[in-house]
This record gives structure tokens, C-alpha cells and sequence, in this order.
């Protein structure tokens, strides 16, 4: 049986599209029109049309990208919302109504519209996130990086390789057909069998991974067994809903809305979210200052921003700078805290609490930690807090590869044996066996996690005595 459910499991080209204008909690109107009026609109707001063609081509791919994916995961309907879309610059992209199109770019959109990036082996178009390069910055597409690259030779598909890696394909000729709610119109239930079925069975196995509270599916095959009605009922509980077995329109779209976090948390973490290793430079005074800390927070707030729609993601600079103010503010916001842009106690710790809750979910291999600086703290036995727990998250991980360095089992609890994991990763790396976690010992173990995760694991005999 087949799950060819165009707009769920297929990607079609919307005949229109829903823009709400202003940001997705703001009092606004919506707008509905065709798709590609959308496209030329969005280019025609985001580009200028004297730019080199290629450049234009690749940020195109990205508008009708960006635009798709938020239609296909249903992203706002699935929170309740009655848009696909947003004009908010700051979690979407530029709309602006009735503004007029550039020819050349109206040109190319015609032809663009119908293709979109994905990474290889997934159907899901790709969250292309990008932003101007020159007064905003993010991880992913730079526009005027790309003129750089267009007059350098790039073709767009190596422009966007350059920003969104090697292991992406551009799918063209997309069919076109008509989008709507992909809840079935009718509640799933025990005896069930259908495409539908299958789907969420799909869905609810991939969340399982994360919560293992959830029964994993032998064997999916579109019938509601028991087993099926044993995993909804156990998310369900999970997630504060009714736990009745049956997956209603509320069932639907919370499964819909956790397989896409869950999925995009496993894509985030695989890229590492870090800007940057180590620096070499000591911290001077003044409003540019590296903050450890706040290196945490700009990390712990790009975990839950794949969680939470509202929480921007951010650049891990160690900066409390505007962009870092205002993710900060809407995380306070949206777990009821006094909204100051300040890392207070109270902050960091519902913060730290909410990540370690999201983090305990995942295996070492699907975490990526930043390379943080050491935060001035020495860690020893008795020591407890998210110092700590980011400790034993490197030290964890380092222990699933290197035979012989026992787990820290992440706790934020410095006990014997997370001790023990310290003295036996120094012993490991000819550093003085203390079992303390001073500045030398913090950077040995961030500096040989990030070779082991993200380097050549054949060469570790190389770092030891580092």
C-alpha cells in the first residue's frame, strides 16, 4: 500500500497561498494568492534585479524552498494558526502587498517556481534560512554573499551547496495541484487501515526515538493494531492530551508538529549550530565583550528555538547583542517569565531545565555541542548546574567513541562518576590527573569532542598529550 498523499507525503506546488501580515501572534490580515504571484513578491522584496543572474537564481530556489517547507509540515496550521505564512522577516521572509515586480526577476520565477532545495534522502523541501549578509547575519545563505560567489564563477547550485552544504539536491518540475489540511477530515481509530494510518505510524515511531515513553510500531503496515493505539495513547500523555488511543484533528496535527521539531532538532544538531571553535584571544571589557555564559544561553536558546516557533535562533558569539535581547525576550515570554532580556537566575535556569529536558531524549551521536569557552568556574566533586551538565554531555559523547573513558551521565550533578570520567579522560591525554575541571582541562575536553565529532577520528593517537 502506498502513502502517496500529495501535499503530505508528496510535494506539490500550492495553487495559492496564505500570508499573514505581521508576525504569527501579531493582529493582522491574511492574504490568499497564487503561489507564484508569492514567489515574484518575495524575490522582488528580498533581491535587487541588477544583480548577476546566478546569484538571483539561487536565492530563488531558496524563497520557493522556505515557502513550501512551511507549507508541506503544515507549520503554522499545526499550531492553530489559519496561514501558511508570515511577512515577518524575522521567522519567514519579506512580503509586502501590492508592491510592483522587477521583469527580470518576474522572468525568473516563472521558470523557478516549481523547484525547491531538499537534502539527499529526504522529501521535505529544505528550511533555506537566510538573510541580507551585510546588516543581519545567519546560518545559512548570505544574499550579498551570493553576488560574491556569482562573480567568482559559482553556478547556483554551488552557491547553495557553498551555504547549505554538499549533501543537497534541487528538485524541478514539481506537479501542481491544489493544497489543503492534510488531517483526513475523520478520526483514526482501532480497526483503521488506510494510507493515513501508515503515515502517523511512520511519525509516531520516528518521535519514539526521541521519547521513549512512546512503544515503538513493529512492522508498519496502515492498520491500527493495538500497539498503534498503545503508541497514541502513550503520546498522548506525553504531550498533555486526551488520552483517548484515537488520533483526532488535536492528535493529528500535535504528531505532525512534534515529528517536524524532532526531525529538524536531529538536522540541527548533525550541522554542530556552532559558528566558530575555540578563539585564541583573552576577553577585554566593553560592549563587544565574549561572555561564556552567554555562549550557553545563545546555544541552549537555538535548541528550543526548534521547539518553540516563537524563540529565533541566534548566533553563537558570546555576545548579548540585539539579536541574542530579542530571542531571549520571546523565550521569557513564552515560558512565562519577566520579559528583560537579562540571563537572571531565574531565566537561566528554566532555560537550562527545558534544554537538559530535550537533550536527555537524544543519543550522544545526535547531539552537537558548541565549542564554548570555559566559563571561569572550576568544576569538582560537589559541583552542580549547567557547567557541569555540558561537561558530561562532551564527556559522554567522547566515551561512546574512545574505548576505555567511561559515560558522564548527564545529570548536572558533579558525582563520582562523572569524576571519574574527568580523572580517566586526563590519565587519557597526559594531563595531570586531578579530577577537576580547571580552564586547561574544560578546553582539552571541548577541543578533542569537536575532532572526535566533527573531525578525522583515524588520527586521534595525535592528540594525545595535547
Amino acid at each position: 500500500m502506498g502513502i502517496e498523499i500529495p501535499g503530505l507525503t508528496q510535494v506539490v506546488i500550492p495553487s495559492a497561498i496564505t500570508v499573514h501580515l505581521g508576525a504569527p501572534d501579531e493582529v493582522a490580515e491574511n492574504v490568499t494568492l497564487p503561489f507564484l504571484d508569492y514567489v515574484k513578491n518575495v524575490a522582488s522584496s528580498e533581491l535587487y534585479p541588477t544583480w548577476p543572474e546566478t546569484a538571483l537564481r539561487a536565492n530563488i530556489y531558496a524563497i520557493v524552498s522556505t515557502a513550501l517547507n512551511r507549507i508541506f509540515t503544515e507549520w503554522y496550521r499545526a499550531q492553530g494558526y489559519n496561514f501558511d505564512i508570515t511577512s515577518d522577516t524575522s521567522v519567514d521572509q519579506a512580503f509586502v502587498l501590492n508592491r510592483g515586480i522587477f521583469d527580470s526577476i518576474s522572468v525568473l520565477a516563472d521558470e523557478l517556481f516549481d523547484s525547491y532545495i531538499t537534502r539527499e534522502g529526504q522529501i521535505e523541501p529544505l528550511y533555506a534560512q537566510f538573510c541580507d549578509g551585510r546588516v543581519t547575519w545567519c546560518p545559512g545563505l548570505l544574499q550579498w554573499g551570493t553576488v560574491s560567489l556569482a562573480e567568482e564563477g559559482y553556478t547556483p547550485y554551488e552557491i547553495l551547496q557553498y551555504y547549505y552544504g554538499t549533501d543537497i539536491n534541487i528538485q524541478t518540475d514539481t506537479p501542481i495541484a491544489v493544497a489543503g489540511e492534510t488531517y483526513p477530515g475523520f478520526p483514526l481509530r482501532l480497526g483503521d487501515n488506510n494510507p493515513y494510518v501508515l503515515l502517523m505510524q511512520i511519525y509516531l515511531n520516528t518521535i519514539g526515538v526521541n521519547f521513549p515513553a512512546i512503544p515503538r510500531i513493529p512492522n508498519p503496515t496502515g492498520t491500527f493494531n493495538e500497539i498503534t493505539q498503545e503508541a497514541v495513547t502513550a503520546f498522548q500523555n506525553v504531550f498533555d492530551l486526551p488520552a483517548t488511543g484515537i488520533i483526532d484533528k488535536a492528535t493529528w496535527y500535535r504528531i505532525r508538529r512534534i515529528y517536524v521539531a524532532v526531525t529538524q532538532l536531529a538536522e540541527l544538531t548533525s550541522q554542530g549550530i556552532i559558528i566558530s571553535e575555540i578563539p585564541e584571544f583573552t576577553p577585554t571589557p566593553g560592549p563587544a565583550e565574549v561572555v561564556p555564559r552567554v555562549q550557553a544561553v545563545q546555544y541552549f536558546l537555538n535548541v528550543l528555538s526548534v521547539y518553540y516557533n516563537s524563540i529565533p535562533s541566534v548566533d553563537i558569539n558570546g555576545v548579548l547583542d540585539t539579536h541574542t535581547r530579542t530571542s531571549l525576550m520571546e523565550f521569557q515570554r513564552t515560558f512565562n517569565l519577566p520579559i528583560t532580556g537579562l540571563v537572571d537566575e531565574q531565566t537561566w535556569n528554566t532555560m537550562f531545565n527545558a534544554v537538559s529536558g530535550i537533550l536527555q531524549t537524544l543519543p550522544p551521536s545526535a547531539i552537537a555541542l558548541p565549542a564554548l569557552l570555559w566559563p571561569g568556574i572550576t568544576y569538582q566533586s560537589g559541583s552542580e548546574g549547567p557547567g557541569v551538565y555540558l561537561i558530561q554531555q562532551y564527556l559522554t559523547y567522547i566515551a561512546s567513541v574512545l574505548e576505555g573513558i567511561p559515560p558522564a551521565d548527564p545529570d548536572g550533578v558533579f558525582g563520582p562518576q562523572t569524576e571519574l570520567a574527568v580523572r580517566t579522560f586526563q590519565e587519557y591525554f597526559g594531563i595531570d590527573v586531578t579530577g577537576v575541571v580547571d580552564r586547561y582541562t574544560w578546553d582539552r575536553i571541548v577541543l578533542i569532542y569537536r575532532n572526535l565529532r566533527f573531525g578525522d577520528t583515524s588520527n586521534i593517537s595525535q592528540l594525545e598529550g595535547l
